[in-house]
């Protein structure tokens, strides 16, 4: 289903599950929660109990956590939505409307809209990063923070490289529309896995990408992505983070490999976990082991087992906790 005007006025959304009005410019009327700065976010919610929010990556939206939602609305309160930029959200055309602090607080907006105190914060790559900047500046609204292929960028030896490929693909966007450049996107050094592996499943994420707004998507690469702040850049406040952290890659998600390692070492609320042989889109990909590992995370966090990490085993001794 694309994001296609409607030219009914009313109807059921059944690609969400709920009810909803449409206004004659074939907009939803439903289903929306109302940034700090006005920006309408579409959302969907299922199921009842502790409150989950999902965070989307760049190349997908609420639709990709699909596999996660029908296993976790079983005994959570899911809620997936839209990050700006991305239809049935608004797509503001002012590009300083893009960034990652307000990627940040419109994960708040949706906490606040839904009168949720705290919820487990789970996000992938672009929702990876404001899962992460959330926890470091609302770590009261977080039972926990899963971190998923976060690290895009982050290093000083690719940071040149990875803003001048996003300005170029912010470019291509706008001039040769979603429609084709999601295709070669699509297909990209640490997609190709998923390709190889779930040849049906890839090929809806690809359509579900080429559907998405091609200003929309260039705003965000050029507001968000490129401008976001290194990891490493954030050592001292990782360093006073004890919000229960899962940080979660492919082991071919070689962008994502060091940046993990560091978070890792720098977060001691923190665990790593690599799913084998697999590249960015991880949920997507291998979403039995991947809801596994974060249904795992969750029942320890909720039953008070996740301990920050014992401070002998932070030492560069081998044998002995001698060294320093």
């Amino acid at each position: 289903m694309g994001w296609l005007p409607v030219t009914m006025r009313c109807g059921l959304l059944l690609s969400t599950g709920l009810w909803g009005l449409y206004r004659d410019d074939g907009r939803y009327l439903m289903a929306q929660v109302t940034a700090k700065d006005g920006v309408n976010l579409f959302y969907e919610e299922t199921g009842q109990g502790t409150p989950i929010i999902f965070v989307h990556e760049f190349a997908g939206d609420f639709r990709s956590w699909e596999p996660q939602v029908r296993h976790f609305s079983r005994r959570y309160r899911c809620i997936t939505f839209n990050a700006r930029g991305f239809p049935p959200s608004d797509v503001p055309e002012d590009g300083e409307m893009y960034s990652q602090d307000l990627a940040r607080d419109d994960i708040l907006a949706v906490l606040d809209a839904l009168d949720i105190d705290a919820a487990h914060i789970l996000g992938l790559s672009m929702g990876g990063f404001a899962a992460l900047h959330f926890g470091l500046n609302t770590p009261d609204r977080a039972l926990s923070l899963v971190v998923g292929g976060c690290g895009y960028g982050a290093g000083e030896d690719t940071r040149e490289q990875f803003q001048r490929e996003t300005m170029e693909a912010a470019d291509r966007m706008e001039k040769e529309t979603m429609e084709k450049f999601g295709a070669t996107y699509a297909l990209g050094p640490t997609r190709v896995q998923f390709q190889n592996k779930d040849p049906r499943g890839w090929k809806e994420f690809e359509t579900q990408l080429r559907e998405h707004s091609s200003m929309g998507s260039a705003l965000t690469m050029r507001g968000v992505q490129r401008r976001r702040p290194s990891l490493y850049d954030l050592e001292e406040q990782m360093r006073q983070l004890t919000v229960p952290t899962l940080i979660l890659n492919g082991d071919e998600d070689e962008p994502c490999l060091d940046p993990g390692l560091f978070m890792k070492r720098t977060i001691s609320s923190s665990a790593l976990a690599l799913l084998p042989r697999t590249g960015h889109a991880s949920n997507l990909e291998e979403p039995d082991l991947f809801n596994q590992f974060c249904e795992n995370f969750f029942h320890q966090v909720e039953t008070g087992r996740w301990d920050l990490r014992d401070p002998r085993s932070m030492t560069s001794g081998i044998l002995s906790t001698t060294e320093k």
